[in-house]
């Protein structure tokens, strides 16, 4: 039976660890008609001298990329093939596990159904963000699950003005502020006490961090929103995004958020269901004494 997708890339967290299960589905791959390709830093993790490439190659000649590790690892090669719209299978080899949704226990058997064709394909909103200093734009760069603006190393708040459509909202001094997408939304967010956002709900959601002033909330605001959020005094302050492309703001900074043209494609196995993760991940119905068969 012809695959579904012909040539699959694999991308994995560059250890030991996962070495084994990447030759294991590499291999698997193959006897099921498939041309693997291997990213570079993943190729030299296996051993592997065939097929390597880079991130631009797999986006623009791949049918599907795997990659097997935890959400960080996911994260990286979302961002990093977001412009190409592959599609991305995750087989979780890391901690939680909210966007590598495959079981390693499970792994042939559901790379094998979406190679028939039985998975589906559910489209992720990423936000575009870009930092204006004076007028000039200083950093232009893409974010799965958040953006924050945050204090840095001293432990000073920060004062920052936030505004939607260029409608003025609040104020604050805080820690700092977190804008989720509806991904992101069970990452940083949710430890900051912000709201779980279903997938398809069309939303971000501002959460504050450790806000000076008892009656500042999460708000979700829809996602055809641009967001600015102004820094009005900081000794030290910092922006990210997903974790990666820190960069230190100064006092007068813009950072402007909307949801990006671009979209991260998943490709989950048959019979996956957001709800079911999520009562699996976060424990949910387990109550204290309740006995698993109960």
């Amino acid at each position: 039976m012809e695959p579904a997708f012909r040539r699959v890339a694999l991308i994995g967290k560059p250890n030991p660890d996962i070495a084994q299960s990447l030759r294991s589905l590499r291999d698997f791959l193959r006897q099921r008609g498939c041309e693997v390709m291997l990213e570079r830093e993943t190729a030299a993790s296996v051993g592997e001298n065939g097929a390597v490439a880079g991130y631009d190659e797999i986006g623009a000649q791949a049918e599907l990329a795997i990659v097997l590790g935890g959400d960080g690892t996911m994260l990286a090669a979302a961002r990093a093939l977001a412009r190409h719209k592959l599609p991305l299978a995750g087989i979780n080899q890391g901690r939680l596990g909210f966007m590598t949704d495959i079981a390693l226990s499970e792994m042939a058997e559901s790379v094998g159904a979406i190679l028939e064709g039985r998975g589906s394909i559910e489209e992720r909103a990423l936000l575009e963000a870009g930092i204006l200093r004076g007028g000039r734009s200083i950093l232009n760069t893409l974010a799965l699950n958040e953006a924050v603006v945050s204090k840095g190393s001293q432990a000073r708040l920060i004062e920052f003005k936030l505004s939607i459509d260029g409608e003025y909202v609040y104020a604050l001094r805080a820690d700092g502020v977190i804008v989720a997408t509806p991904t992101g939304s069970t990452a940083y967010a949710l430890s900051a006490q912000g709201p779980i956002l279903q997938p398809t709900v069309r939303a971000f959601a501002l959460v504050p961090l450790n806000p000076h002033v008892l009656s500042a909330r999460p708000v979700s605001v829809s996602d055809a929103s641009v967001i600015e959020i102004e820094l009005v005094r900081a000794v030290d302050a910092r922006a990210h995004f997903d974790g990666f492309a820190l960069t230190d703001l100064h006092e007068g900074d813009r950072l402007v958020l909307k949801r990006s043209a671009d979209a991260i494609r998943f490709v989950h196995p048959p019979g996956y269901s957001y709800f079911t993760m999520l009562r699996e991940k976060l424990r949910w119905s387990k109550a204290v004494g309740k006995r698993e068969d109960d």
